[in-house]
């Protein structure tokens, strides 16, 4: 950015005119200001990074089209479409089948973030970090909720063990690839990378990087866990649920099932041909057609209705007219004016009185241990139906119930198209990992497929994107922009590698930390853009090998760990993390620091300055 467009800029806006202050000046402030508010208030990242752009635009700095410009970045609309993606997979259970493979049923934080960390920096060697962590978001989330370990301990280690697992080749990120096409620009494809020559500084990073985040994860991140217990929830419900024939569960123990892993679930009965098995120890093997009586709250209750394998004991459920897919589970509290008050729930016929099955019972905190068909309905029982939601809006008036109230997220999952759409996932990170298609396009093309083949509903599709965390891409998008057009980067960028004087040492350490901060404020392509040609002088001005700056800029442009904003996949575990930005820097700025004195001390030696 020359003089000549920095005045314009400040003509252009009669505030900073009046005010007398530098564009650049003024945005790297509110750039400050911004990272005070994230780190130091409980304002939402989203409505403190909007405000700044509102002020962006009042005061000139940025044109409605650049401000706005994030609402149409094609990252940002690859974020959304992965969200359905991930919906998609969620809700054929193909979720399941993907955290049990990778992540097993660790019972610590320190053994549930080794198992997740290391397949994650292997696969990120090799695929798209973006994608591969909106396939592994939903496995976390689950993890987090059957293995009862707080999602704030899992999340942030699984977006810094895709960006560690990306430095280890060329293809890894979009970085690397990125300043390889400007290497050969400048000196001619001679020059050319090969796949694994930046593994000599990546792999011992990420070992390094790797060991730092597990103790991380333990002793730094928090425990935002939402624990679910039945002391938390008085409707203790009681669940009849039946092992299908050629079920998967079939010649599992309850244990290696996962049956003892559900929060504030209590498996109290075995049903096995007539006899009745209590006090059930975790090594009892389950056979097809055992009913297992469960005590627990709602939330358990949901989950236990998208195991695959088990189904509710109650045969009318496959007798509703409407397709499974398309029920959900339903909340209904017995009036007593309700007819069926003094009956059983077998004797009441309710499956042909209301088109809806019971499948739990609640009784003021009463444990129930009669199966389902057996409980005498009393007034004040708390019903857990399922039923299509129609069922919610005829009866929310009725004088049959007190209350009616719709479930979410408790449609019973497709089992049938789980692996369908774990392949669909599978073959979109292969071809965007490879180019063959961009991850915009592929990403649309599998949406699309999963809506068509009724694997994602439309309403699922909807309530699945998450607009905090998109409106707050579009609006650090928009700081990018700000910290271009008015040269603020440059302005950074020039007084800092000012100071490394003729060291050619101190000019790597220089560029490594210059090209870090930006990538902080920034994207990690665009810092990498921009600190190239400096890189490529520096090391011109010095008479040295450009190499170990090439290096640097791969490894800091795809190394940001103490901001959400710095890398794209941090953004996206901030809302599933339940995380404040406060998180990030206090868990990633050592690791920053850490990362950048594994680069600029093993860079030199294996790409010497002469």
């Amino acid at each position: 950015m020359n003089g000549l467009t920095s005045l314009s800029l400040l003509a252009a806006s009669p505030v900073l005119e009046f005010l007398g202050i530098s564009p650049a000046i003024f945005v790297l402030v509110l750039v400050a200001f911004v990272f005070l508010a994230l780190s130091f208030t409980t304002i939402a990242p989203d409505l403190v990074l909007i405000a700044s752009v509102v002020i962006l635009l009042a005061t000139g700095v940025l044109e409605p089209s650049k401000a706005l410009a994030g609402l149409s970045n094609e990252g940002m609309v690859t974020v959304a479409i992965l969200f359905v993606v991930g919906a998609g997979i969620r809700e054929t259970g193909g979720v399941d089948w993907i955290a049990i493979r990778l992540f097993g049923r660790p019972k610590t934080v320190f053994s549930a973030v080794t198992r997740l960390m290391l397949p994650t920096m292997g696969l990120s060697a090799f695929l798209n970090n973006t994608p591969l962590v909106a396939m592994l978001i939903p496995a976390v989330t689950d993890l987090s909720r059957t293995q009862r370990i707080a999602a704030s301990k899992l999340m942030i280690p699984l977006s810094y063990a895709a960006i560690l697992g990306g430095t280890c080749t060329l293809i890894g990120t979009s970085t690397n690839l990125v300043v390889q096409g400007l290497l050969i620009d400048a000196k001619g494809i001679e020059s050319k990378l090969g796949l694994f020559d930046i593994a000599w500084v990546g792999v011992p990073a990420a070992i390094i990087g790797g060991i730092y985040v597990i103790f991380a994860a333990c002793y730094l991140l928090p425990d935002r866990s939402a624990a679910i217990s039945t002391q938390d929830d008085p409707k203790e419900y009681t669940v009849e649920m039946q092992v299908a024939p050629d079920s998967p569960l079939a010649g599992k123990s309850i244990e290696d099932a996962g049956l003892r892993h559900l929060p504030g679930l209590y498996l109290a009965e075995i049903d096995r041909e007539g006899s009745s098995i209590v006090a059930v120890s975790p090594q009892e093997v389950l056979r097809e057609g055992d009913r297992l009586l469960f005590v627990g709250v709602v939330e358990s209750v949901v989950e236990l209705q998208r195991i695959r394998g088990l189904v509710p004991a109650t045969d009318d459920v496959f007798k509703l007219k409407a397709p499974r897919p398309q029920r959900c589970l339903i909340e209904a509290v017995v009036s007593n004016t309700c007819p069926f008050v003094g009956k059983t729930i077998r004797e009441s016929r309710f499956r042909n009185h209301y088109n809806a099955v019971v499948v739990a019972v609640a009784r003021n905190g009463e444990r129930l241990h009669q199966k389902i068909g057996d409980i005498v309905l009393t007034a004040g029982d708390v019903l857990l139906v399922e039923a299509h939601p129609s069922f919610a809006e005829q009866q929310r008036g009725s004088r049959d119930f007190f209350l009616v109230s719709k479930i979410d997220q408790s449609s019973p999952p497709r089992h049938e198209l789980a692996l369908f759409t774990v392949a669909l996932l599978v073959a979109m990170v292969l071809l965007v990992s490879f180019d063959v298609v961009s991850m915009l396009v592929g990403g649309l093309v599998v949406a699309a497929t999963m809506l068509i083949t009724r694997c994602l509903s439309i309403e699922g599709a909807r309530r699945s994107v998450d607009w905090e965390v998109l409106l707050a891409i579009a609006a650090a998008f928009a700081l990018g922009q700000a910290l271009e057009v008015t040269g603020a980067d440059k302005m950074i960028a020039d007084h800092a590698t000012s100071l490394a004087g003729d060291s050619p040492w101190m000019s790597l350490v220089m560029i490594y930390l210059v090209t870090l901060l930006v990538t902080e404020l920034i994207t990690n392509n665009a810092a990498a853009a921009l600190m190239f040609p400096f890189a490529m002088a520096t090391a011109d001005k010095l008479g040295v090998s450009y190499l170990p700056f090439v290096i640097a800029v791969m490894m800091a442009a795809s190394a940001g760990f103490a901001t959400p904003i710095g890398y794209q996949t941090n953004l996206m575990v901030y809302g599933p993390g339940g995380y404040k930005f406060s998180d990030y820097l206090k868990v990633g700025l050592p690791l920053d620091f850490l990362i950048a004195g594994v680069t600029c001390v093993i860079a030199p030696l294996v790409f010497p300055f002469k």
